[in-house]
């Protein structure tokens, strides 16, 4: 019961992180119905930024918050140097731009850093009050990291002016328009959000897998099948289908079909929510009248 529980925790902790990856998947779907498939490697690039900071002696923090910045910055310069020309071009070539990007990201890091892991530290001390013998001060932290940015969205995209702007250009563009909202700077500065929630995303993962120009590819995986579980188009959804693919990851892999085969976990997970449900479990369901 002990090793259950502590694989049941475990999973959740790495649910975490997957639910801060799917929460950027998400914001851009909302902004652009698009999956951006180079999500993972700008949160790998954000994180060899962070990497920089600390080891040019910043403290971690501090590193942090330059780093979400950054992310931000690069988010949005990406959509209006490469998303932006193509809005209206046909899916399979946007599809074809994300993977491009993917590609550039990628080499990018390994050509500017090296393709040597390396250590990333944690912001957690490993002998913190709040650990246990089921979970470690870093996942108690990612876990909290994660539910604190949720709840942060949550506030700014419910009350503020300017989230309610951007959920508008994101649903109606075009009404948006009529009543004077910028959508091209709205969905500038979804891109910018994104970017930054990713990199809080890959600052939390890089200590457990460690940081290399490879790290993010499986995380992202699990990251959009935790968002087709929540409901691509539902933040909330997200880090919920984030947390289920965890534990269920940890549980199936462990138990089941072994550490070898525990990314296929994520695969069948994708198969099952298209062919079942593709709304996901918080998704709408939207009815086109013809």
């Amino acid at each position: 019961m002990e090793a259950l529980l502590h694989q049941l925790l475990a999973g959740l902790a790495t649910g975490g992180i997957y639910a801060s990856v799917a929460l950027a998947l998400v914001m851009i779907y909302q902004s652009t119905r698009h999956v951006n498939f180079a999500q993972g490697e700008m949160a790998m690039f954000s994180t060899y930024l962070a990497w920089v900071l600390i080891q040019a002696g910043l403290p971690y923090w501090w590193a942090f918050v330059a780093t979400v910045a950054l992310s931000f910055a690069l988010g949005a310069l990406v959509e209006i140097a490469v998303i932006r020309p193509v809005r209206n071009a046909p899916v399979l070539s946007v599809v074809v731009v994300f993977i491009g990007l993917l590609v550039i990201f990628h080499s990018l890091a390994g050509w500017l850093f090296g393709y040597t892991i390396k250590q990333f530290p944690s912001p957690f001390p490993s002998d913190a009050w709040y650990g246990s013998t089921y979970m470690s001060p870093h996942e108690i932290g990612a876990i909290a990291v994660t539910l604190s940015v949720m709840a942060l969205l949550f506030l700014f995209f419910r009350f503020t002016p300017l989230g309610l702007a951007m959920r508008a250009a994101a649903e109606n563009p075009v009404s948006s328009r009529l009543v004077g909202i910028n959508v091209s700077r709205m969905l500038m500065l979804g891109w910018g959000l994104a970017g930054a929630v990713g990199a809080i995303g890959g600052m939390m993962v890089a200590p457990v897998v460690f940081l290399d120009p490879h790290m993010m590819s499986g995380v992202l995986i699990y990251a959009f099948a935790g968002a087709l579980i929540g409901g691509i188009d539902n933040p909330a959804g997200a880090v919920l289908g984030g947390f289920i693919v965890g534990v269920l990851e940890n549980l199936i892999g462990t138990y089941v079909v072994g550490t070898e085969l525990k990314l296929s976990v994520a695969l069948v997970l994708i198969v099952l929510v298209l062919s079942v449900r593709p709304s996901g479990l918080l998704g709408r369901t939207i009815v086109t009248k013809v």
